[in-house]
């Protein structure tokens, strides 16, 4: 089946096959929390983002594939309802960014801006964008066709960023998506949120004056 990164809560996954890794995404709990799970092709190695909510299907997921790490894109509580499961069923390593590390029930390596994460032999590259939490990130892995493919947690989505509380932590996240990914990644740039459907850089970027403009 073609993949278009429409999942609905407690229905199947989807998987979409980039050659050196596979990406399975599936929406889980009660507030469609989108959870990712990457395997490198090469090794088998997994690596999942995100353990949102329902550990026992996310495990059902892994199957007997293992899991090496886990990576929480922030700390809202939403995205890590199952992570303390999992990492006990699996024996993975929690990893998130230190500024939200304290706010989280298990981590075990903390990540910075411009750090990596490596999965058997891919590698996804870390980006830090401060305003929707103080340690929110997102994830970057390159295809062979130098493609990138973009994990934003709850920073960017189809529509706008994040949700912000203050017109601070807007400035503050609008500056670092402009900065760092609508200014450093192409328009074929696929992301993946951390809820809902999925989109293109290039068909987010034309609509970026306007969420200035509006203030969220």
């Amino acid at each position: 089946m073609t993949y278009t990164g429409a999942v609905t809560p407690g229905g199947p996954a989807a998987t979409r096959d980039l050659g050196a890794l596979r990406i399975t995404k599936l929406s889980v709990g009660p507030m469609d929390n989108n959870a990712y799970l990457l395997r490198d092709t090469a090794t088998g190695e997994q690596l999942l983002i995100d353990a949102a909510n329902d550990p026992e299907r996310l495990i059902d997921l892994i199957d007997d594939g293992g899991l090496s790490t886990v990576v929480t894109t922030h700390r809202h509580g939403d995205h890590w309802q199952g992570l303390a499961a999992v990492v006990s069923a699996t024996g993975a390593r929690s990893v998130a960014h230190a500024a939200d590390a304290t706010e989280l029930p298990v981590v075990h390596d903390t990540v910075a801006d411009g750090g990596t994460v490596q999965v058997g032999q891919s590698t996804l590259d870390v980006i830090h964008l401060v305003g929707h939490t103080p340690g929110s990130i997102a994830l970057v892995y390159r295809d062979s066709d130098g493609v990138p493919h973009l994990f934003t947690g709850d920073s960017l989505f189809p529509g706008g960023p994040g949700r912000t509380t203050n017109p601070t932590d807007f400035a503050s996240l609008m500056n670092d998506l402009e900065e760092k990914v609508f200014g450093r990644l192409p328009d074929e740039t696929w992301f993946y949120p951390g809820h809902g459907n999925d989109s293109t850089l290039g068909a987010e970027r034309p609509a970026i004056p306007e969420w200035r403009a509006r203030g969220w």
